[in-house]
């Protein structure tokens, strides 16, 4: 396809007091540093020790994206006969919160004697300085291998980009998402071997795929030079930019760029493994990609019957709105760490919040919710429901909200929520499509009178998105067409029959960009729209399609305004800024056919899908993470919107 779109890039000005309630201050001076902790840990290459091996350690860097990580020792130690190595404490950590990992180079993995491949670059991601030091000797040996490598090049992928450049903004927001992204590497791998399930018990994580990547980079270190056939073939295959850029000069930075371009050069990649591939079960044929993915299995008495959209918080926490809980037939939203474990055993219910659909995070942590009983409900950052209650309970209604539906918050803190019409849990304008939208206050207080805001071409609004201005913008089923508001009087700015054109054909999810641009996933005709602030549309008669985009109800953007769909048939598609097809024509998958609705993309860089089907024959839904693939963004939404961000739609945090 040859299409291409504009990005405008504002620089971001680090002020304002209401920041702080979303984590986003900078840190202060940095302390003078922090005793580090003594570490023990052995190094192999496939099966075999890894002798002479250089073992560095790095804090990920605070200085800004894309500059080298912070070296802590001042001379690297170097592995025994048995790939055995000890830091023993002389070096002292940033500060007690500096994420660390060892890095190995170089040794020899068993081979001739004086045997030195300086391509062998190895990874294990050790956490915060004050947990090692918390742990003190009881903290386990770390296993440096192919495993540990793989693991942690994607879970830190957002932040990475080279084994030895890995860092972050000042920010606490950024702080969170790098925590949050060591966290991850504990649902791939322990010890070296990769995991089938996460510790919590309750994700499914992709065995084969890690050790296939394990024995790719296997067949590379287990040679004895970086001009090795294996070596050449693995760097030429694992450029920066996937099929361009500069090549890898170790195995480490190579598992980082595959983790970046997950479709490129797939064939080449996986033909690299030898017959006595030393890591197992491993795939049985060339997969779709190489991205690596968490299916976080829902079940009996886990209350998670049919969950639809998702949101995520300041702390990463992933929120899921769940029409048809086992517990509570109304509905639930389900609250999960980041890491993927139930942070609340059978959901947050009751109360008015009947059938929630859309969810949003405003900027204290509270979740809001659209319901299609016609409410909407706020929930408190551990759960507790905050809108009016009673012992039959009701939530807020606004405007005349028959059927709630999208949902979003602005700035200023008001929410704002489209009155999809009156129906049943499935089909919320069975009995014909709303024509409002509603405004209320941070208190619950009615802002948008009996009747909502109207006009400007409003019907059957699906999805909800704010600007930069402050402008509203919904995406209508009803009508086919898009409508913009006024956030500061409710004013219809659209003209009275909305804006048209663009290949808008059931328009479900609807987002801003930096330009600002307006995107939307087009249910009925597989498509995408893209819209000028004006209205004008870009996106020709019969709107983007193909690319593997089938259905699709959710639209995101990350970080780099990289934009990402969520298809019906299971599939995640992703688009650079430049417009350029990321994720290939088959799009990224996770194993399974079910359709994807919900979509969120966390600081980490982790992308969230939700499927209300059931997997494997199964009637109960699930959540698919997609580790590291997209460029962390700051989270919750509304955050992009205020200091010291508010120039940019998205932004990295």
């Amino acid at each position: 396809m040859n299409r291409k779109w504009m990005v405008f890039v504002s620089s971001l000005a680090i002020a304002g007091c209401s920041a702080d309630k979303l984590g986003m201050t900078t840190s202060g001076t940095q302390p003078d540093g922090v005793q580090g902790a003594a570490i023990h840990g052995r190094v192999h290459g496939g099966n075999n020790p890894i002798t002479g091996a250089s073992v560095y350690l790095y804090a990920v860097s605070t200085s800004g994206y894309g500059v080298a990580s912070t070296p802590l020792l001042t001379n690297p130690v170097t592995t025994d006969s048995n790939g055995n190595f000890s830091i023993t404490g002389d070096y002292m950590c940033p500060s007690a919160t500096s994420q660390v990992y060892i890095y190995t180079n170089g040794g020899n993995p068993g081979l001739a004697t004086n045997t030195n491949n300086t391509a062998a670059g190895l990874m294990a991601g050790l956490g915060s300085c004050s947990a090692l030091l918390a742990a003190g000797a009881s903290f386990p040996i770390i296993v440096v291998n192919e495993v540990s490598t793989v693991a942690t090049a994607y879970a830190l992928a957002g932040y990475a980009t080279s084994s030895t450049s890995i860092s972050s903004s000042n920010t606490s927001l950024a702080a969170t998402g790098v925590a949050n992204a060591f966290n991850a590497i504990a649902n791939l791998e322990s010890g070296g071997v990769a995991l089938s399930t996460t510790p919590a018990g309750n994700g499914i994580a992709p065995q084969a795929t890690i050790n296939t990547l394990a024995n790719i980079l296997a067949a590379c270190i287990n040679t004895t030079e970086p001009s090795s056939p294996a070596c050449s073939t693995l760097f030429s295959n694992a450029l920066a930019g996937g099929t361009t850029g500069a090549q890898p000069t170790d195995t480490a930075t190579a598992a980082i760029n595959i983790a970046h371009n997950p479709i490129a050069e797939v064939a080449n990649l996986f033909a690299l493994q030898s017959g006595t591939a030393p890591f197992l079960p491993d795939l049985g044929g060339v997969p779709n990609d190489f991205t690596i993915s968490i299916v976080i299995n829902g079940g009996a008495g886990s209350e998670f019957g049919f969950p639809e959209y998702v949101a995520i918080d300041a702390a990463g926490d992933v929120w899921v709105t769940n029409g048809q809980a086992y517990c509570c037939i109304n509905g639930v939203v389900n609250e999960y760490g980041n890491s993927g474990a139930l942070l609340n055993s059978i959901g947050y219910y009751g109360f008015g919040m009947t059938y929630p659909k859309g969810i949003a995070i405003d900027a204290s942590g509270n979740a809001w919710t659209a319901n299609l009983g016609g409410t909407i409900s706020k929930l408190s950052p551990s759960g507790t429901i905050l809108n009016p209650t009673s012992l039959s309970g009701s939530g807020w209604t606004a405007g005349g909200l028959t059927s709630g539906y999208g949902i979003a918050i602005d700035a200023s803190g008001n929410v704002w929520a489209g009155d999809a019409g009156g129906g049943s849990v499935n089909s919320p304008y069975d009995n014909g499509h709303g024509t409002s939208l509603v405004e209320l206050s941070s208190s619950g207080t009615v802002k948008s009178g009996a009747s909502g805001f109207t006009g400007g071409g409003i019907n059957g609004p699906l999805g909800v998105a704010v600007d930069t201005a402050g402008n509203i913008w919904t995406a209508n089923s009803g009508n086919w067409t898009i409508s913009e508001f006024n956030g500061s009087t409710g004013a219809a700015i659209s003209p009275s029959g909305g804006y048209t054109g663009g290949g808008l054909n059931d328009p479900y999810g609807i987002i801003v960009d930096n330009g600002p641009l307006i995107w939307t996933a087009n249910e009925n005709n597989s498509s995408w729209s893209l819209f000028s602030d004006t209205g004008s549309a870009y996106s020709g008669s019969s709107g983007y399609s193909g690319d593997g985009v089938t259905n699709p109800f959710s639209i995101a953007l990350d970080g780099s305004t990289a934009l990402w769909i969520a298809s019906s048939n299971g599939t995640l598609q992703e688009f650079n800024a430049a417009g350029t097809l990321v994720s290939g024509p088959k799009g990224f998958a996770d194993g399974y056919t079910n359709g994807f609705v919900g979509l969120a993309i966390d600081g980490s860089g982790n992308v969230w899908t939700v499927r209300p089907n059931g997997i494997n024959g199964t009637s109960y839904g699930s959540i698919t993470e997609f580790v590291g693939a997209a460029t962390p963004i700051v989270t919750p939404m509304v955050a992009n919107l205020m200091a010291p961000y508010g120039s940019q739609s998205v932004n990295e945090p």
